[in-house]
């Protein structure tokens, strides 16, 4: 069994006031021993992503961006990685793909961080993200990463109505009324899987955000997702997101994992 996690750890691990969670977000990957490891929001990490990795024993492949922040995909050896690089889009932030070698054939994961302030540039990414999956993932490929975009199938009228007006604008169309749910409905529409309602078992929703450190500009919503192709989906075992213990105060969002059977 492969087991692949995203998490976006907020900021490199550091916040604004100097608080270093570095230390617990180490502690939450260590517990979960994921094989392929989706990072994003790697502020100020690009110097300092190896010493991460070191730490996990995983190797990491690091995307930088143009205007927001990098993220990344790491591997625990001995997977064997046959190619890694970004997708070369401007991104907000930035598309990492790494492609290694599964007893069932290669397996493409792209970890990613969609624009969090525009609707229509996230619907934007998201067509460049289809693009390249279909170019360069292969039948066995995983897009994992925090969408900034709620649910297309959900009614997302209470929680939003809780929201300050800056972060309520964030997830409405340009009427102030409609929900923006296009960027995640386009990869959906492109015939990836959404993992969570077909293997996250008896939990409604999957909620991501927020946790117990913070997250203002958020109200019980699913952001972080992994889509996978119906190949893919067809060898999940198990959908979970990690809470409690150091996961409560390591990030604003929480991780979410997934088994893989690609033994053969």
């Amino acid at each position: 069994m492969l087991r692949v996690m995203t998490w976006n750890i907020r900021t490199g691990g550091r916040d604004r006031d100097g608080t270093d969670r570095r230390d617990r977000i180490v502690s939450v990957v260590t517990a979960q021993r994921p094989d392929v490891l989706a990072l994003q929001e790697l502020r100020g990490m690009d110097a300092r992503l190896g010493g991460l990795a070191d730490r996990l024993g995983m190797e990491a492949h690091l995307a930088r961006s143009c205007f927001g922040q990098p993220v990344a995909v790491l591997v625990r050896p001995p997977l064997r990685v046959l190619r890694a690089g970004r997708v070369r889009r401007p991104f907000h932030h930035a598309a990492a793909r790494v492609q290694i070698a599964t007893g069932a054939g290669p397996l493409t994961v792209f970890s990613t961080h969609l624009n969090p302030y525009s609707g229509g540039r996230r619907r934007m990414e998201a067509d460049w993200l289809a693009a390249a999956l279909r170019r360069t993932g292969g039948a066995l490929a995983l897009l994992a990463g925090d969408l900034n975009t709620l649910e297309p199938t959900a009614d997302h009228t209470a929680r939003l109505a809780g929201l300050a007006t800056p972060y309520r604008r964030r997830h409405l169309r340009r009427d102030g009324r409609t929900v923006d749910t296009r960027a995640v409905g386009r990869l959906l529409d492109g015939g990836l899987v959404d993992l969570w309602p077909r293997s996250g078992g008896d939990e409604p929703g999957g909620w991501t955000v927020p946790t117990r450190h913070g997250g203002a500009e958020f109200a019980g919503m699913r952001l972080d997702y992994l889509l996978a192709t119906p190949a893919l989906a067809g060898r999940v075992h198990a959908v979970r997101v990690v809470r409690g213990g150091d996961a409560d105060a390591a990030s604003d969002h929480y991780p979410v994992v997934v088994e893989l059977d690609l033994d053969s």
